[in-house]
């Protein structure tokens, strides 16, 4: 199977390795011809253009920054649409608003490209370990065809629904996640007002119901004050705001997630865009975003 990649940033770099490594042809197209580079020197194809890219391969995957970005490279003048042709699966792994990705598959189904919206967690880590969840919206025999790519990516691969419902399970993840660190933040705010030590509030819950990955890896983030990203602010703050804009889309209200999406744009907005989100912490705590 020839795979297409296109988006080759920190998280779309590792995952094309990865389809190299598994074996597939793998394509690519990048705006700066020095990020695929590296690729080109595993073996990988570089083309000039969407289109182009799309007219020699079987799959076609995205993975960049946001909505406007998706449909650009999907459907723009020299998009994947314009290199349509018969059994072509479009897959977007990107972040992008639910209901922008119902109408992308619209418009690619409509040129008889197959769309799947699958994007993922697990970070960098999990994009160079191959071992990322992949959250999957659209046609179960799309994903059926396109599975083994997906496999050499991703360890945890779960159809949600139609068009738009992996990009509804990334939103939901990335609410989890917020307000989970806001959870654990108080909670050692609130250890260390009582003159305990947080350190081992956290070590005594890990083992209790309040146990999670949050406040494992962003506990220690925040008892060490060590906040080098795992997933930067400003992209949080991105995914929070579709999240807003698909809130107020549907006329519902979150209000947990309101309050922690403030906080995220506030620490952005102090100087904190390019530490790990879990950085809030440090204004849940009355201190500056970024340490002196």
């Amino acid at each position: 199977m020839k795979v297409g990649y296109i988006g080759l940033g920190i998280m779309g770099r590792a995952c094309a390795a990865n389809l190299l490594r598994a074996g597939f042809a793998v394509s690519v197209y990048a705006r700066r011809p020095a990020s695929a580079a590296p690729l080109v020197a595993m073996g990988a194809t570089a083309y000039d253009s969407p289109a182009a890219l799309a007219q020699a391969v079987d799959v076609v995957i995205t993975n960049v920054s946001d909505t406007p970005d998706v449909e650009a490279v999907l459907l723009g003048e020299h998009g994947v649409i314009h290199g349509a042709h018969a059994g072509l699966v479009a897959v977007d792994m990107s972040t992008i608003n639910p209901l922008a990705a119902k109408t992308i598959a619209a418009r690619l189904g409509a040129a008889g490209i197959a769309f799947l919206d699958a994007p993922v967690s697990g970070g960098e880590v999990g994009a160079v370990a191959g071992t990322l969840t992949i959250m999957v919206g659209g046609e179960a025999d799309a994903l059926a065809r396109v599975r083994p790519v997906l496999e050499a990516m991703g360890k945890t691969i779960t159809h949600i629904g139609a068009s738009g419902a992996g990009q509804v399970a990334k939103a939901c993840n990335q609410i989890v996640v917020a307000v989970s660190i806001a959870a654990v933040a108080e909670a050692m705010k609130f250890a260390r007002a009582c003159e305990v030590n947080p350190a081992k509030v956290r070590e005594a819950l890990l083992g209790g119901f309040a146990g999670s990955r949050i406040l494992d890896v962003h506990g220690q983030r925040m008892i060490d004050d060590n906040y080098v990203p795992g997933f930067k602010a400003k992209l949080h703050q991105k995914d929070m705001g579709i999240v807003a804009d698909t809130a107020q889309a549907l006329g519902i209200t979150l209000d947990s997630t309101a309050h922690v999406s403030q906080l995220i744009a506030q620490l952005v907005a102090e100087g904190g865009g390019e530490l790990d989100s879990s950085a809030i912490a440090r204004l849940i705590a009355g201190q500056p975003a970024v340490a002196a």
